[in-house]
């Protein structure tokens, strides 16, 4: 874990809600992690990864609980573990998402996920039947985090994602686009994350070495999930969003306006699990969802700042991306209620 790896601080404040009555114990964990209190009440505030991932083993130990009491029956102590074990032995991404939710159906009953495949995109859809809707949406996150988590560990790779919509109302807290894909929406039917269908062929990579290392360390995969806020690829994904003119510089331009040469950049970016054409393309994306969320444009206008050169190829990649066009999408987000 890269020591500017951080984390949102809601999460922590979230996985807190069973000690809420208890204010000796809840002291002893926030400081067993070297987490102040008073930064927990603060929207959009961040904590050092290295003290998310104290506090969640703090919290499992102090709960036996590795889902934090969120669910009736819970998740207890080494059943991570046994999961995992089991997750290595299946030789696709595809396979082992399946058995992961499966396995996670033995332990955790407020909270039911299924994974089906729509117009070539993996979809993982939650059923929740919590009753507490203030812990609920973070229930949701963490246990998406979970899964996310252990599926990019499994294949070695950052597997991005194309949409999430969460059931819940928009937090406070500002969403990021490398974490949950550049198409995040609120108040849905449903959760639910969807990814490029093609990677559920990829190969599970890891065996039972590369397993006893991961227990060591999961909570550093499970609350970073490959990205953080203050790495070079959100630092550039922030650069490239802040453009006027959506066109990006060269690789070669970059790396030498933030004082790296191209191999060095290039590299960093590889180790944090991105290449610098997939930055570019999640601009893209985010550019055409933020601005077909207005009326200023009209779509082929979105397409050319979007990069596209032909509207044609806009629809097509919309499609892949959404299995909607540019039109429909803006009619139905125009359409919904907005937020608050």
């Amino acid at each position: 874990m890269r020591e500017q790896d951080s984390v949102a601080a809601y999460l922590v404040q979230v996985a807190l809600h069973r000690l809420e009555d208890e204010p000796a114990r809840k002291k002893a964990v926030l400081d067993e992690a070297g987490i102040d209190p008073r930064t927990l009440e603060i929207v959009d505030a961040r904590l050092p990864a290295t003290a998310v991932n104290r506090f969640w083993l703090a919290m499992v130990r102090e709960l036996d609980d590795e889902f934090f009491g969120f669910d009736s029956h819970g998740l207890p102590r080494g059943s991570f573990a046994l999961i995992c074990r089991g997750l290595i032995q299946e030789p696709t991404l595809g396979k082992a998402l399946r058995q992961c939710l499966t396995y996670l159906g033995l332990f955790i009953h407020d909270i039911r996920a299924h994974l089906e495949v729509r117009g070539g995109r993996a979809v993982v859809s939650l059923r929740t039947s919590m009753d507490n809707q203030a812990i609920r949406g973070g229930a949701e996150e963490i246990y998406l985090n979970i899964v996310l988590g252990v599926l990019c560990w499994l294949v070695g790779r950052r597997i991005p994602l194309d949409s999430t919509r969460f059931s819940h109302p928009r937090p406070a807290h500002r969403s990021d686009p490398l974490l949950w894909g550049p198409l995040l929406e609120f108040d849905a039917a449903c959760t639910e994350v969807a990814f490029d269908a093609s990677y559920l062929a990829l190969p599970v990579v890891q065996d039972l070495a590369a397993l006893k290392h991961f227990l060591r360390t999961s909570p550093q995969w499970l609350i970073v999930r490959i990205r953080n806020e203050e790495s070079l690829a959100a630092r550039v994904f922030r650069r490239l969003r802040q453009q006027e003119d959506h066109v990006p510089p060269t690789l070669v331009a970059l790396a030498e306006e933030l004082g790296m040469s191209a191999a060095g950049f290039r590299r960093q970016l590889e180790r944090e699990g991105f290449s610098y054409q997939e930055i570019k393309h999640e601009v893209r994306r985010s550019v055409a969802f933020e601005l077909l969320r207005g009326d200023r444009y009209s779509i082929g206008e979105i397409a050319i700042k979007a990069g596209f050169q032909e509207p044609s190829a806009f629809h097509r990649a919309f499609r892949s991306w959404t299995g909607e066009s540019p039109g429909h999408f803006r009619k139905r987000v125009q359409q919904a209620p907005a937020d608050d």
